[in-house]
């Protein structure tokens, strides 16, 4: 959609269907920025540890101001503090994806990539929507998830036309993980209103770019893209895998622990 579009009149969205929305994409960031610090102390360099760290961070400074947002739209009283700490695993809105293990370092970079191409069309596509908040939010979080692709998929490159080892142990995962794929590419109804009101991008159209932009990357690698098969999770409905509740678990222990402390 064009800056010209977006001024076009749209159906507004209503105030459910917008926090849903917003809390769906404050949740993906929020769960793999908790994911990628668990390797802060255990990368296999020191220079990796310091990079996915920062990445973990870009992801969690977009979370804070998406649940900000999420939380101003649903005017209950709930701040980023309360949406990230004080909800149930049910309550959580991310994707399947960003939940699973991150197995060995291979495994995680293929993760990586593969939701890095699908935020950096999604933000790129974001700062042109009739949301004003969610376009400033995309402004900045664009830039960074740009150096997340270009770090991601230089790794990928390397391990995937690396050694015999490294190929086979990268395309086992890219053979797992992408079953978690369909979901990203799957609208439902909240996806469909939000596209409508110009808020959020149809997802078929994403879903093309997303592709080549995938393929070429793969195809650097040596690495065979899967075939799409039928999978059932879908983590933006509120429906996980058994990953997400351990997350939560050691994320939300000492909010739980201790309610509304301060330091």
């Amino acid at each position: 959609m064009s800056r010209a579009e977006a001024k076009r009149s749209y159906p507004d969205l209503g105030q459910s269907e917008r926090f849903r929305y917003v809390l769906r994409l404050a949740d993906t960031s929020l769960i793999l920025g908790q994911r990628l610090g668990e390797w802060v102390g255990h990368a296999p360099a020191l220079e990796e540890d310091l990079g996915v760290a920062n990445i973990s961070l870009d992801l969690i400074g977009q979370a804070r101001m998406l649940l900000s947002y999420a939380g101003e739209i649903e005017a209950a009283g709930r701040d980023e503090d309360r949406l990230a700490y004080l909800r149930d695993q049910n309550d959580f809105l991310n994707l399947a994806l960003v939940e699973q293990p991150n197995g060995d370092f291979g495994c995680t970079i293929v993760r990586q990539v593969l939701i890095d191409a699908w935020q950096l069309e999604l933000h790129t596509w974001l700062e042109a929507s009739t949301d004003q908040r969610l376009r400033e939010i995309a402004a900045k979080a664009v830039k960074e998830t740009r150096y997340h692709l270009r770090y991601s998929s230089g790794w990928l490159i390397r391990l995937g036309d690396g050694t015999d080892e490294s190929h086979a142990r990268v395309q086992a995962s890219l053979n797992d993980l992408w079953k978690f794929t369909n979901e990203l590419f799957s609208a439902d109804e909240i996806d469909v209103l939000a596209e409508n009101a110009g808020v959020a991008p149809r997802l078929s159209e994403l879903h093309s770019r997303w592709s080549v932009r995938i393929d070429e990357i793969l195809s650097q690698a040596t690495l065979t893209r899967p075939v799409d098969v039928s999978y059932g999770w879908f983590g933006k409905r509120g429906e996980h895998t058994e990953h997400l509740g351990h997350i939560l678990s050691e994320m939300q222990f000492l909010q739980r622990a201790y309610p509304d402390v301060t330091w």
